[in-house]
């Protein structure tokens, strides 16, 4: 007797399901990507209710809905564990500054950067920043992501910083992709503030921070059915706008109030961030491009996921990324996100991300897959519900159109994405 499901994709060239249930992935077990030939995944009630060989399935169940997927890749949907794709404007003028040699710092030091964004979201309505930012989350949707991190870190005032976790929420709310919040006051000193980086800090912390667990408590609707739904607490630790002991002040304080913390660290200058990170308990430590061995050694050895962003060096036009290569072999448990944003990285693909990965960080196809998926989902604390194809984990898949997983990489400037599933539902994306 057959089992009723709502969806069975079958006949998959390659069912990829990236599974890892105890965890992260890590040095050798980031080339195993659960490869199954001529494959299948059953779904019920936006779930994954059985994964493995199409005959053994189609015995089994008898679906609603079924997709042929001969010829075609099934994988997870992409989680992109670090973004700020929720703003208001655009620094297409930057981007030609720097062609003609403009550091980032020279122009955030000049006024643009994150405080050009800052005016410009400042000036926005809640509604106006949902209106721009959908777009952007279409397009990622498009390519292939299902759940996205957004932080906040462009109002750089208490009441810009609620309006932009409410335009976040009101996003999660209506758009399929599923958006993990995370607060990010410190990621600049505003203008009212510059030469007063202790009182600008002193703000986050007795002020914006007690603000917004307040509004967490009150306002957040998730589609992630788990009531321990995150929200997490960042700050850019970097020489020029947070130091260390600073950092340490705004990520202690988000703990007590119970967000998780992440860090931006070691972009330009080691400050010691991941350190703090690994001390702190960090769900993540991200950018670590400058980041010393023996840091990365510490790294290895901690819960703390390494978040790359090469989309950022590549559009910065560096020639230095950060060495995945030698995180991976140390055992880093490695994710990769797009960190699309108005100024360092205006890149909403994380196949592209994956191919600048694999071609300026050599990490392998696989190991970029998986980054780009279970490490992801375990960046953000939800590697037990997102990230793979498990049976128990909710249905967020892709189906790809090539023949081998390695295209999603080796292939660029196309998306190969041909159909997403989101929760359960095949998604017509543009």
């Amino acid at each position: 007797m057959t089992t009723p499901v709502d969806l069975l994709i079958h006949n998959a060239t390659q069912l990829v399901t990236c599974a890892s249930p105890d965890g992260p992935k890590r040095g050798k077990a980031m080339r195993d990507v659960g490869l199954i030939r001529d494959g299948a995944v059953a779904v019920a009630d936006g779930e994954i209710v059985a994964v493995g060989p199409t005959p053994d399935l189609r015995a089994d169940y008898a679906a609603r809905e079924r997709v042929d997927a001969s010829g075609k890749v099934v994988c997870p949907g992409f989680v992109d564990p670090h973004t700020h794709v929720v703003y208001a404007g655009d620094r297409v003028g930057e981007f030609e500054m720097r062609i003609q040699g403009a550091t980032y710092m020279e122009i955030m030091q000049a006024g643009g950067g994150i405080v050009s964004t800052m005016k410009a979201t400042r000036a926005a309505t809640v509604e106006e920043l949902v209106a721009a930012s959908r777009p952007r989350l279409d397009a990622m949707l498009a390519l292939g992501t299902t759940a996205v991190e957004v932080k906040t870190g462009y109002g750089l005032d208490t009441e810009n910083e609620l309006k932009m976790l409410q335009a976040i929420a009101d996003l999660n709310a209506t758009h399929p992709a599923d958006l993990i919040p995370t607060f990010l006051g410190a990621h600049a000193i505003p203008p009212e503030y510059r030469g007063r980086t202790d009182e600008y800090v002193d703000l986050v912390v007795e002020e914006m921070l007690p603000a917004v667990r307040e509004w967490r408590l009150t306002n957040l609707h998730s589609p992630i059915s788990t009531p321990q739904f995150p929200l997490f607490c960042d700050v850019f630790c970097e020489a020029g706008v947070f130091d260390r002991d600073q950092s340490r002040r705004v990520l202690a304080a988000g703990l007590a109030l119970g967000l998780k913390p992440k860090i931006h660290a070691d972009e330009f200058e080691s400050l010691g961030g991941v350190v703090l990170a690994v001390e702190l308990g960090a769900a993540s430590a991200d950018h670590l491009d400058v980041t010393p061995p023996a840091e990365i050694e510490v790294l290895a050895q901690s819960s703390t996921v390494g978040v790359v962003l090469p989309a950022v060096n590549f559009n910065l036009g560096s020639t230095h990324f950060a060495d995945a290569r030698t995180m991976i072999d140390a055992g880093v448990a490695l994710a990769l996100a797009t960190d699309i944003n108005p100024g360092s990285a205006p890149c909403p693909s994380m196949p592209l991300v994956m191919a600048i990965a694999c071609r300026y960080q050599r990490t392998l196809p696989a190991e970029a897959l998986n980054a780009g998926t279970i490490n992801a989902a375990y960046a953000l604390d939800l590697g037990d519900r997102l990230g793979s194809i498990e049976v128990g984990k909710q249905a967020d898949l892709l189906i790809v159109d090539a023949p081998d997983y390695r295209h999603l990489a080796y292939q660029f400037g196309v998306n190969l994405v041909d159909r997403v599933v989101k929760r359960g539902r095949l998604r017509i994306v543009p």
